[in-house]
C-alpha cells in the first residue's frame, strides 16, 4: 500500500460565516497522479493555496511528506514544484533566460535548464522571446520553472485551462510522464472530467467546499455500471426468479428495471428468464456516463 505524500486532516477554510473548504481529509498516495475535480467555485484553489502555504487554513492540519506543513515549511516546500495561477515571466526574456533567472535564485546549476526544456520539449523555443510563446508552451515553461527544483511533489492548478486540444495534450502527456519516469507524484486540479479521466490514477472530488469522492479513477470508472429495462410477458414471476438470483431488481412500468450490471450479465439474465419460457418483448440496456455520476456527486443538474 502506498503512503500519503499529501494528508490533511479536517482542513477547513472560513471567508465570513461560509466555508470555502469544509473539513476536508485528503490522501494523496505516493507516485499517484490525483485528479482533483470539481466545479468552479468547488473550493480547489483555495485548498491548494493552503496546501503550498499560500494562506492559512482555518482549521485542521496538513501533513506533507509525512511532516506537519505549520512546522515544517521550509523544508517541505522546497521538495514542492507547482503551477497555482497564471504563470508570470519576462516577456522580452527567452524560455532559458526566465529559467536562469530562477535557477539563480535557487542556487540551482544551469545545467538543470536544458534538462527541465528538455522535459517539456521546449528545448527548440528555448532562445525565443516569452511574448511569442503560444499559451500552451507558456504553461510548459509553468511546468519546467515547477520542475528545476527537482521536486519530489508537483501541484498544478487547472494548467489546460484556455488551451487549445492540442495544447491540453501537450500537458496531459506531459504530467502523465512524471512518475513513470521520474517518481514524481502530480496532484492536479481541474473542472473538466473528461482530462482527469484521460490522466489520473487517483480521484478525489470536491462541491462546495466538501469531498464528495475519494478513491482510484478505477473505483469512480466502476460506479459506471449499466441498468437493463426488460418488458416481459409476466412482471411478477420475472421479478421473483430475478430476485432470487440475487439481482437488484425494480419493477417498472410495463415491465422491470435490473441494476448494477456488466454488459456480459444481459445474456445470462435474458437467457434465464426464456428457460422459464418467460416471453422477453423488449430488452433496452441504458449506461450512466462518468459525467452523470460526477453530476450526481456533485448535485448539478446541467452541465459544468
Amino acid at each position: 500500500m502506498n503512503k500519503s505524500v499529501i494528508e490533511t486532516r479536517n482542513l477547513t477554510k472560513k471567508h465570513g460565516k461560509i466555508n470555502s473548504v469544509n473539513n476536508l481529509n485528503l490522501e494523496v498516495p505516493e507516485g499517484s497522479i490525483y485528479g482533483f475535480l470539481g466545479p468552479n467555485g468547488a473550493g480547489k484553489t483555495t485548498t491548494i493555496k493552503m496546501l503550498l502555504g499560500l494562506i492559512k487554513p482555518s482549521n485542521g492540519q496538513i501533513a506533507i511528506f509525512n511532516k506537519d506543513l505549520l512546522k515544517n515549511r521550509s523544508s517541505i516546500l522546497s521538495k514542492v514544484g507547482s503551477l497555482a495561477e497564471s504563470p508570470s515571466y519576462y516577456g522580452h526574456l527567452s524560455g532559458y533566460k526566465n529559467l536562469e533567472v530562477i535557477a539563480t535564485m535557487l542556487d540551482i546549476k544551469k545545467s538543470r535548464i536544458d534538462e527541465v526544456l528538455r522535459l517539456v520539449r521546449l528545448t527548440k523555443d528555448a532562445h525565443k522571446p516569452v511574448k511569442h510563446y503560444s499559451l500552451g508552451m507558456k504553461q510548459r515553461l509553468g511546468i519546467a520553472s515547477a520542475l528545476i527544483g527537482a521536486p519530489k511533489l508537483l501541484i498544478l492548478d487547472e494548467p489546460t485551462n484556455g488551451l487549445d486540444p492540442s495544447g491540453i495534450q501537450e500537458i496531459r502527456e506531459l504530467i502523465i510522464e512524471m512518475p513513470k519516469q521520474f517518481g514524481i507524484t502530480v496532484m492536479v486540479s481541474s473542472h473538466l472530467l473528461s482530462e482527469i479521466n484521460a490522466m489520473a490514477t487517483h480521484v478525489g472530488i470536491i462541491n462546495e467546499g466538501n469531498l464528495v469522492f475519494q478513491n482510484k479513477l478505477e473505483i469512480l470508472q466502476d460506479k459506471n455500471k449499466s441498468q437493463l429495462y426488460l418488458e416481459v410477458g409476466n412482471p411478477e414471476l420475472a421479478y421473483a426468479q430475478l430476485k432470487n438470483q440475487g439481482w437488484e431488481v425494480n419493477n417498472k412500468a410495463n415491465g422491470l428495471l435490473v441494476n448494477s450490471i456488466s454488459r456480459k450479465d444481459i445474456p445470462k439474465i435474458v437467457e434465464s428468464l426464456v428457460i422459464e419460457k418467460n416471453l422477453i418483448y423488449k430488452v433496452n440496456e441504458h449506461k450512466r456516463s462518468l459525467e452523470d455520476i460526477f453530476l450526481n456527486l456533485t448535485g448539478k443538474g446541467q452541465s459544468l
